[in-house]
């Protein structure tokens, strides 16, 4: 059984208080994934697990309310108490090595504790997990993952991170999984030209998809949180959840 975490479910800005970038932590018995680690995520990390004992690290594109924290992460991995430094795996679209490096103007400033890996289609396997990586449209290279156990017909976990066109999740969920989904722009419609999706798309999307359950994340400033619920519940007649930091589910 997989447990999904929310660390963080907000956008790249938001007048919440309480409000963290996108970042989810996904546990099966004591090894861990994460998916995302957006503005303000790490001390949530922090508080509920070793960061340096998570498995892998998921990014899935270059924006940086999705990967801002592995600054904080980089600096807790080189402190001085670990001797020698610790490292983990960073799985992420090409150039977020450079990105890191050019905040501190310090080459080599990311590779000091990250492993990194190119993200790319396929599956990728960390300790008990197996992620499934689709290509979607947003910005350069951006990716959704499916995260379920090894074991064949597992159900899973679904992100769309940011995805301007819901029918490229569809490959990716089977049925009875659990459907994180990006509905920035709330209960729509979105504005021609912006690669987000809404709640109305989403709940087609989970109906289409046989989805197990839906779970709404990402929602724009300015957004009513019930109407987003309501108007994806008007194409899917199961579990409609907007998720917050600290919401936990069992998948």
């Amino acid at each position: 059984m997989l447990e999904l975490i929310v660390l963080g479910a907000g956008p790249a800005y938001s007048d919440d208080i309480g409000s963290v970038g996108s970042a989810y932590l996904v546990r099966h018995g004591d090894d861990a994934i994460v998916m995302d680690l957006g503005q303000g995520a790490f001390s949530r990390l922090a508080h509920m697990v070793d960061p340096s004992a998570v498995l892998a690290y998921f990014i899935s594109h270059l924006h940086p309310d999705h990967f801002i924290d592995l600054i904080p992460l980089r600096h807790y991995l080189a402190r001085a108490e670990f001797q020698p430094g610790r490292r983990v795996r960073v799985v992420a679209p090409a150039g977020l090595d450079r990105r890191l490096d050019a905040t501190y103007d310090t080459p080599g400033f990311s590779a000091a504790t990250f492993d990194m890996e190119p993200l790319a289609p396929g599956t990728i396997e960390a300790g008990p997990f197996k992620v499934d990586v689709r290509v979607v449209p947003h910005a350069a290279e951006s990716f959704a993952f499916r995260v379920a156990g090894r074991a064949d017909g597992d159900p899973g976990i679904v992100f769309s991170g940011d995805c301007g066109d819901a029918t490229a999740l569809i490959p990716l969920v089977r049925p009875g999984d659990t459907l994180l989904a990006e509905a920035t722009f709330g209960p729509g419609p979105v504005p021609a030209g912006m690669p987000h999706l809404d709640g109305p798309t989403v709940g087609r999307l989970a109906t289409e998809a046989q989805a197990g359950a839906l779970l709404l994340t990402h929602l724009r400033m300015g957004c009513d949180p019930s109407e987003t619920v309501r108007s994806a519940g008007q194409y899917y007649d199961r579990q409609v959840i907007l998720v917050a930091p600290g919401d936990r589910f069992e998948v």
